[in-house]
């Protein structure tokens, strides 16, 4: 089968010139003003039906155990109880809702595997009456050995999925030659995806057994799938819809079926709607997050700091299922190279079974911790041959016609990364910043400032092959308006304004012309997550591709009608149809006209993203193109309690030819912040039964806008194009942007260092809260203290020039 034609090189490379264009151009948000007027629908403020009801999950209050006993007696017969499940009560369907492999359950089905996990679920007639009758359940327990951490389950060899290895080269030869060589040991936390809206959803039986369901979800499709196979029935009869999210970040890519599928199933059971919306207490217990990661390496390296040959040890704290894990890890394989050359590499990868929620997608989706692990060598190489990082950084690139392929075996075809740091490198006067906090720490004895400048290379596309693929629906009216529905979802990201600046481009009309409609399940079938900064670049494709068929539906229409010698003369911008250069008519007479002459004025698009192509190992290609940024955040900490803030970070960003550089500049700031929160101030805590602790705002603390620093520039690099034939050589600016706050954790690194006066590197893992920096000063002090001389010693011979 072959897919439909890519779009033109000619108009994605160059817009029709045009008075008021739609791409390429600042543009709000769609939803911008409903926004800020509090007027945007989320799921929780969809109206409600008349006879709905509302759930409560009971969890349970074990990390790892065997249930022995669970009475619900008390539970159905308690005031406005109108339905309960359990895993006993989908047995006839299926309790499992796994993406990919098994293992992620609806609700305990025997075992618990970790604190917090769903034993049942009521619906009543209000929250607190379906709370209280929960709490009445008679629930006893054989408690069992829990495991906690990611070194527990490597002494255990407990996986969710089987470890992957990549090799190339001869690693272990070429760092036994090197005339240096470092081992180590870094480790990054988790991160709570903390969207504004929680998890949510709301189910509506309809006639004949068909079930609607309004979701907070990244991803309908698969959502409506799984609810069908919960339900028994068939995937046309759910119907799954969503207008926006307040927030996703990967926390509503697999897991909001988790809860959709709840209220489906309590709704079926009690023939009523049924409403399930966790509170944030519990949506933070229940759910997954970014997952943790452990890296060991061991690398060899010249003089220069050029690195010979290394080698990786990546565990991951995946959870107690596999959800997305096996290919989050195999994200952190595929960037544990960041922006480096690596010709001798081994990375094996550990996807490790922990009594906690199943750990899941989140913005970067692995791509960050193994950034982190590579930028983390070069800081070690930096340290131990006196050089600075940034140095050592650029002697590692990747080249443009050698040194460019990837560990994977992916040839690197676009790179501007000398040409993107050396821009931002200028424009901040490295060296002169370097050389005046240099003066200020010495003058400094408690305060201590920190910089750092580190890369981005970002491969852009789903893992999975299958995934990279895109659907729209676009329907002209005979007033000339337009609606527009695409298979991704709306979270906050711009996603939607993008998608319609395309299609309004196409037809050349205004942008208030273009409606757009809620993702729905009944509209554009078979659907991706929105996820992987693939959201533009799959549905705005289809959504031109179905917008190109109308069009070619019209032009002969336009050049028999007016008389036209050729196609090729005939353009539609400025809200007209033109032939060489005159205006002929209206888009409005146009359409008319193509309604008159029973011409189709709506058409399905579909994109697949070419040239992908792996082995069942994931090397090969499995990325259409990378994206690029750089970022230099300078730091200052308090070494006499670790506190630390940020005072000046200056960013330069590739996104192609951006189609909307407002939206474009969010992403990239809101990206920055996120990381920043990553690797600073967002610490999760378990305590010793595998509870968590940080479960709220009061103990889980995200960037707040005093953590801006003063001085925020960030800037898209003006000479970014897409070699790809992308829409109009945009790139993904999605997941990218997070990573370029590794320089945040790395010039605090750098202000550690300082107190030892940069002899050694710091240690430092992620989060780096103020105790955190507080300890790694603490060590640094006393690594760089000479001992004390024993009292008869003799004094030392005084020196003579």
């Amino acid at each position: 089968m072959t897919n439909e034609p890519i779009m033109s090189d000619t108009i994605m490379r160059d817009p029709i010139p045009k008075s008021n264009p739609s791409v390429r151009i600042a543009k709000p948000h769609d939803s911008a003003h409903m926004h800020v007027s509090g007027e945007a629908i989320y799921g929780d403020d969809i109206a409600e039906p008349r006879d709905l009801l509302h759930t409560y999950l009971r969890l349970a209050d074990r990390a790892h155990a065997r249930v022995t006993r669970m009475d619900l007696s008390k539970v159905r017969a308690a005031p406005g109880v109108a339905a309960v499940i359990c895993a006993q009560d989908l047995a006839a369907t299926t309790n499992d809702i796994s993406p990919v492999f098994p293992g992620d359950v609806v609700f305990v089905d025997g075992g618990v595997h970790f604190y917090g996990q769903p034993l049942f679920a009521v619906a009543a007639e209000s929250r607190e009456a379906a709370r209280r009758a929960a709490m009445l359940a008679t629930i006893e327990y054989e408690d069992l050995p829990a495991i906690l951490s990611i070194e527990d389950a490597l002494s255990a060899n407990a996986e969710v999925v089987p470890k992957k290895l990549w090799t190339r080269g001869d690693p272990d030869g070429a760092i036994a030659r090197a005339p240096h060589r470092l081992s180590g040991r870094i480790r990054m936390g988790g991160q709570e995806h903390f969207y504004l809206e929680g998890q949510n959803a709301m189910a509506i039986p309809q006639e004949d057994g068909q079930m609607l369901i309004y979701s907070s979800t990244q991803n309908p499709s698969e959502l409506q799938h799984k609810a069908a196979e919960v339900l028994g029935v068939p995937a046309n009869a759910v119907t799954a819809e969503n207008r926006r999210m307040g927030g996703g970040f990967g926390g509503k890519e697999t897991q909001a079926a988790w809860f959709a599928v709840i209220a489906a199933a309590l709704a079926q059971r009690a023939k009523r709607s049924v409403k399930c919306r966790l509170d944030r207490d519990d949506d933070m217990t229940i759910t997954g997050k970014r997952h943790a990661f452990l890296i060991d390496y061991t690398v060899g390296f010249d003089d220069d700091g050029r690195i010979l040959g290394i080698d990786f040890l990546q565990a991951a704290d995946c959870g107690y299922s596999p959800d997305l894990s096996h290919s989050v890890c195999d994200r952190a394989m595929a960037h544990a190279d960041n922006a480096y050359f690596l010709e001798n590499v081994r990375v094996e990868s550990r996807r490790c079974y922990t009594n906690k929620p199943s750990n899941t997608a989140f913005r970067g989706f692995g791509g960050p911790q193994g950034m982190v692990g590579i930028e983390e060598v070069i800081e070690q190489i930096a340290r131990h041959l006196r050089k600075d990082p940034l140095a050592v950084r650029k002697i590692n690139f990747y080249g443009t016609t050698e040194r460019n392929v990837t560990p994977y075996g992916m040839t690197v075809e676009d790179n501007v990364l000398d040409d993107l740091v050396g821009e931002l490198e200028q424009r901040i006067d490295y060296a002169a910043r370097r050389r005046a906090i240099a003066e200020f720490n010495a003058s400094h004895p408690y305060l201590k400032k920190g910089m750092a400048l580190t890369p981005v290379k970002f491969g852009i596309s789903f893992t999975a092959k299958h995934l990279n693929q895109g659907g729209a629906l676009v329907l002209v009216y005979l007033d000339g308006s337009v609606q527009l529905n695409h298979g991704g979802t709306e979270m906050g990201q711009g996603l939607h304004i993008k998608v319609a600046q395309v299609v309004a481009e196409v037809f050349g009309i205004d942008l208030e012309h273009i409606q757009i409609t809620p993702t729905n399940t009944g509209k554009v079938p078979n659907t991706s997550s929105t996820a992987a900064s693939a959201g533009t670049d799959l549905n705005a494709a289809a959504a031109y591709n179905a917008a190109m068929k109308i069009i070619d539906r019209l032009k002969p229409l336009v050049r028999d009608h007016f008389r036209i010698a050729s196609e090729h003369a005939i353009e539609f911008r400025d809200n007209g149809v033109y032939a060489n250069g005159a205006r002929l008519a209206s888009f409005r007479e146009v359409v008319k006209l193509a309604y008159m002459n029973r011409i189709s004025l709506s058409a399905a698009g579909f994109y697949a993203t070419p040239k992908l192509e792996v082995d069942e190992l994931g090397r090969g290609r499995p990325f259409y193109y990378f994206a690029y940024g750089a970022a230099c955040t300078e730091v200052v900490i308090d070494t006499l309690t670790g506190e630390h803030r940020m005072t000046r970070v200056d960013i330069v960003h590739d996104v192609g030819k951006s189609l909307n550089p407002a939206i474009d500049m969010g992403q990239i700031e809101g990206g920055f912040i996120q990381g920043a929160g990553w690797l600073t101030s967002e610490e999760l805590c378990w305590d010793a039964k595998g509870r968590i602790t940080t479960h709220a705002p009061s103990t889980y603390k995200i960037p707040a806008c005093s953590d801006l620093p003063p001085h925020f520039d960030v800037r898209i690099f003006e000479r970014g194009d897409n070699l790809e034939e992308s829409v109009y050589r945009s790139k993904a600016v999605g997941e990218p942007p997070l990573m370029l706050a590794i320089s945040v954790l790395y010039a605090l690194k750098d202000a550690v260092a300082a107190v030892g006066g940069f002899h050694r590197a710091a240690v430092l893992d992620a989060p780096a809260t103020p105790e955190a920096v507080l300890m790694a000063v603490e060590e640094m002090k006393r690594a760089t203290t000479p001992a004390p001389r024993p009292a008869h010693a003799e004094p030392e011979a005084a020196t003579t020039a």
